[in-house]
């Protein structure tokens, strides 16, 4: 569908990490047919974002998965853009040795995000979660403040750093259960007529922009540095290899297998 350049840009809500940024650079930047949108960037990170969604503010958005699932009344999943595979799950770290969790602050990032999903599935014992801005849980464990964190994003390539070491992996604890590849991340719009309209073009849009970026790699390297938490280009380079993957052109009957089994997931009691 092609529609009046003259409309007021769409607001676009991503995260500032560097799947986000080389998935949509081209798209953002007007390097690919988006069917005459445009589109304004609200970046910020996915918890944010989570909580502008249930709002209904942004009309096209990234989302946790967890919050989409609470959101589906408010929006609909879109078929390209997702973050979601094998190994690339969030992981509890901790500064020191511990025999369980079980009275213990951990932090997460944020009560909406997949990260504090899985680890509410996984972890049956009583503790406390204290939520903080992903990239400030590693920095908390390194100062003492917490006893454990749930790290998302490039905080796999770099915890050790922190003095930290691995208390459980919950994307490998998720493909143990289910088979499937752990959900993360996903673009949604909101359910409105003037939105909904446009969702086979924004979909086709987002499919071209990442089509591009594989294309041209360099191209969005200083967009994705001057977002980016992590600056050393092996970690920007890891992360993108790691989220970005076949699934964000497409879901998938995959992605619908996965969407089945987080509505099984929450529904169980924890």
């Amino acid at each position: 569908m092609r529609v009046d350049t003259s409309t007021t840009p769409l607001d676009f809500g991503l995260s500032s990490c560097p799947n986000d940024t080389f998935m949509f650079h081209a798209l953002l930047h007007g390097l690919v047919d988006t069917g005459g949108l445009r589109y304004r960037p609200v970046i910020e990170d996915v918890e944010s974002l989570n909580l502008l969604a249930f709002e209904r503010t942004l009309p096209v958005t990234k989302l946790s998965f967890h919050a989409f699932m609470q959101l589906r009344e408010s929006y609909t999943l879109l078929d390209a853009g997702a973050a979601f595979g094998f190994g690339c799950g969030p992981m509890v770290v901790a500064g020191k040795p511990l025999r369980s969790l079980r009275g213990a602050t951990v932090a997460i990032p944020g009560i909406h995000t997949t990260a504090c999903m899985l680890l509410k599935a996984w972890c049956g014992e009583a503790i406390t979660l204290v939520p903080m801005r992903f990239d400030g849980i590693l920095p908390a464990l390194a100062a003492g403040d917490i006893d454990a964190g749930v790290i998302i994003h490039e905080g796999r390539f770099v915890f050790q750093n922190y003095g930290c070491r691995l208390v459980q992996d919950l994307g490998a604890w998720w493909e143990e259960e289910t088979g499937l590849p752990i959900p993360l991340g996903c673009i949604a719009i909101r359910n409105d007529a003037a939105t909904l309209a446009y969702r086979q073009t924004i979909e086709q849009a987002i499919r071209d922009s990442l089509l591009y970026a594989r294309r041209n790699p360099a191209a969005s390297r200083d967009f994705v540095r001057q977002q980016a938490n992590e600056l050393d280009d092996a970690i920007v380079d890891a992360h993108i290899d790691l989220y970005v993957n076949d699934y964000s052109l497409s879901l998938g009957e995959t992605g619908r297998q996965v969407v089945k089994a987080l509505e099984q997931l929450l529904e169980t009691p924890t």
